[in-house]
């Protein structure tokens, strides 16, 4: 169970990391002055760096074999969850909404450009990955 949590999270952090460069290099940092995404600096960054040290405490876990350390994963996971799911429900209306005709890309909001099977294979992996750092947590199905 413990390396099945593994590898789902670091394909779910594949799959956001494409996420991130797509937003990056669509105008996402740009865009703060403008307000024209919907994708605050700091929820996309914060889900990206509280990700990434929660893989970290996972893999010390892995290491070390502490529960402490697990169940501390599965904290940080959870909070990243919650983040992931605040820029689900930003996007959705965000992609469903119209592309102007002739819009420019300036005022055309980055995360527009997302693409939808990265979106849900990221939301659908990263709900997996919940799922399976908790029981792994508990102890389910471990050595």
């Amino acid at each position: 169970m413990d390396i099945a949590a593994l590898i789902a999270w670091v394909v779910t952090a594949l799959g956001g990391f494409v996420l991130l460069a797509r937003w990056i290099s669509r105008g996402g940092l740009r865009q703060q002055q403008t307000r024209t995404t919907r994708f605050p600096a700091r929820l996309v960054f914060g889900d990206f760096l509280l990700a990434a040290a929660g893989l970290a405490v996972w893999i010390i876990y892995l290491a070390a074999d502490r529960e402490a350390l697990a169940r501390t994963a599965f904290g940080i996971l959870v909070a990243v969850a919650l983040l992931g799911f605040t820029m689900f429900a930003r996007w959705v209306p965000v992609y469903r909404t119209a592309a102007p005709a002739g819009a420019a890309g300036a005022t055309t909001p980055a995360e527009r450009h997302l693409p939808v099977p990265v979106v849900a294979a990221h939301g659908l992996l990263g709900a997996a990955s919940l799922v399976l750092v908790l029981l792994a947590a508990l102890g389910v199905g471990g050595s």
